[in-house]
């Protein structure tokens, strides 16, 4: 299928993190003449491999993944940039006769790639400089807390520790005069350039959850601590956004003497608990949502064929 066609159609794999997306996705690709498209948005930078649980190469078994590793931690990527060079990739991969899968867990990518793009105003100085003295005087906490009590339900899918998302969503509602949630519902990501069929793998939460615990234990072990130094040592700060992530920012605590190693595996594994939680959240808002065992690999093949057939 060209991308001349009427929508091309495109598999999106996804779901929390820790389900195993990026192995059973490979599956697929190799069953179904695929490549993989990243859809992960910490897998986007280079240098950054055991925190962001990135497949090696050995580990791929011949199939291709795109946007892995193509910005460094103190280049700027977004929804925006993200969509572009997806929708440039699906282009290549299509017309080279083969078919794409999406894997990754990032709901806004996921759903700005199918959708569109909402329209928000520009950034205005006076604007974003209030935000940022009354940031000064109350903190990041108390910037988010105001977040929560103007707009709860944009709050629950922003990570209290990320500064650009809370202070961009507040500076969106103080221009608008509306709730960003309800931008978010308004635009309806229809802008579809694609014929989408879109699953979330899901498992027990209680195994979910110990594979969330053993996983940070295997980082640990694989070299977290001294990978979070190197990126130090190359000058990758840890205000960047990139390094705010989850293990990245617990490591620098630990590098810094704040905190234990224990103390940062046994806040590593909430953090990410609580990560999982609030995909899993997201994703059940998700229209058309196709909910599938992790462990039930044939269903999986049956509807993925099914809908290329169709």
């Amino acid at each position: 299928m060209k991308m001349g066609d009427a929508k091309p159609k495109i598999v999106i794999i996804t779901g929390p993190t820790a389900t195993g997306k990026s192995r059973l996705a490979i599956e697929m690709a190799r069953d179904f003449n695929a490549e993989i498209i990243n859809a992960d948005s910490m897998q986007v930078y280079r240098y950054m491999n055991i925190g962001t649980a990135k497949v090696l190469e050995e580990e791929r078994k011949g199939i291709p993944h795109h946007l892995i590793d193509i910005v460094d931690p103190d280049q700027e990527f977004n929804a925006a940039i993200y969509r572009r060079l997806a929708i440039e990739k699906i282009k290549e991969i299509y017309e080279r006769g083969k078919r794409c899968l999406i894997v990754g867990g990032t709901g806004l990518y996921i759903r700005t790639l199918l959708g569109g793009l909402m329209r928000l105003p520009p950034g205005v100085k006076g604007v974003r400089e209030k935000i940022q003295k009354e940031m000064e005087e109350i903190g990041l906490q108390g910037l988010y807390q105001r977040l929560k009590e103007l707009d709860p339900e944009a709050a629950i899918n922003i990570h209290p520790r990320d500064r650009i998302r809370i202070t961009r969503t507040l500076e969106v509602i103080e221009l608008t005069g509306k709730r960003f949630s309800e931008l978010v519902r308004s635009h309806r990501f229809g802008d579809n350039l694609f014929e989408g069929l879109k699953i979330s793998l899901f498992m027990d939460r209680g195994a979910l959850y110990d594979r969330i615990n053993r996983r940070t234990l295997k980082m640990i072990e694989e070299g977290l601590l001294d990978e979070t130094k190197w990126l130090l040592k190359h000058g990758y700060g840890p205000e960047l956004k990139s390094m705010q992530s989850i293990g990245y920012r617990h490591m620098v605590r630990v590098i810094q003497g704040e905190w234990s190693m224990d103390t940062a595996i046994r806040l590593i594994q909430r953090d990410t608990r609580r990560y999982a939680k609030r995909q899993i959240t997201w994703f059940k808002k998700e229209r058309n949502m196709l909910w599938i065992d992790v462990s039930d690999k044939e269903r999986l093949r049956r509807k993925i064929e099914y809908f290329y057939e169709a």
